[in-house]
């Protein structure tokens, strides 16, 4: 089924994978678009959560370069430095580099200011596996029970990058991101229910990948819960799945996502290359941000 009712989706063509999430675009390239086009694909990004091109042929300079059409660029990571000194802006998933992403997760939520989005190309891909699969997480918040939704507006959880990041950090030193260089990962407070500050939508904004616990109740009740969320979340009505090939290139709204790359590829190599958009600090229904 194709979105061409009215501007600015009549600039693309458009076929979605899901009720509320997932589309792919063709009819674009991202090289040469034009500017009305870009500004659909930015709408259609916000839109459908999580976007898909084929046979692109962006290189480490054009994915900056088409990345700051679409919004200011962050550092590569909070830790892990970009790609070279040409391009600190590119973080390299390498499969031999240790670069999974093999847990649930929306991108580095433990900072203050995650990121609005992701754009990811496809770099080398294995002859097999290798997927992608991203969650919704509006849906999924949509879908709960009543008394559980209240019960979640109301819920505070902390995000903490240590588990994943401490030992690169302590190995090899961190990176600059919000102005800063980060020495250590102190943890953050994020509502577990966020408000999309551009389309009032509301989602779970928790993840396994860096959320620890939930403030002000018991670490059973904390468990609990997030087993919960996260069940609640990765039911296959939630998710959408993409099989990678050469120039292939991801965008994805990370305000009402979650990500699962499958490590099933053996001894394959997979490299993936990442830019993220400077995002804003999370906000609750009925309040303001829960940053500590």
């Amino acid at each position: 089924m194709s979105l061409t009712a009215s501007a600015p989706f009549d600039l693309l063509t458009i076929e979605r994978l899901g009720v509320h999430h997932g589309a792919r675009i063709t009819g674009v390239d991202l090289v040469t678009a034009t500017d009305e086009q870009i500004a659909a694909v930015r709408s259609a990004l916000v839109e459908r959560k999580v976007l898909f091109f084929f046979g692109q042929r962006l290189d480490p300079d054009s994915q900056v370069r088409l990345g700051r059409r679409i919004g200011e660029l962050t550092p590569s990571h909070p830790v892990v430095r970009g790609i070279d000194e040409d391009h600190p802006e590119i973080y390299a998933l390498d499969a031999a580099d240790n670069g999974f992403a093999d847990v649930w997760h929306t991108d580095v939520t433990f900072v203050r200011r995650p990121p609005l989005g992701s754009i990811l190309r496809a770099v080398q891909v294995p002859e097999v596996g290798g997927d992608t699969q991203w969650a919704d997480a509006e849906a999924a918040y949509s879908s709960l029970a009543e008394p559980v939704r209240r019960l979640a507006d109301q819920l505070t959880a902390v995000h903490d990058g240590t588990r994943e990041f401490g030992y690169y950090l302590a190995q090899r030193g961190g990176n600059s991101w919000d102005d800063e260089t980060y020495a250590r990962l102190e943890p953050v407070q994020h509502p577990v229910v966020r408000v999309h500050p551009e389309t009032g939508r509301t989602g779970l904004f928790v993840n396994p990948g860096f959320t620890s616990h939930i403030v002000g109740v018991s670490e059973f009740e904390s468990r609990g819960l997030l087993d919960l969320f996260y069940g609640h979340l990765t039911k296959p009505e939630h998710i959408v799945r993409h099989h990678w090939r050469p120039g292939d290139v991801a965008m994805w709204d990370n305000r009402s996502t979650l990500h699962y790359a499958n490590r099933d590829y053996g001894d394959f190599r997979r490299i993936m290359h990442r830019i993220t958009l400077r995002g804003d600090e999370p906000v609750g229904r009925g309040r303001g941000p829960a940053h500590r």
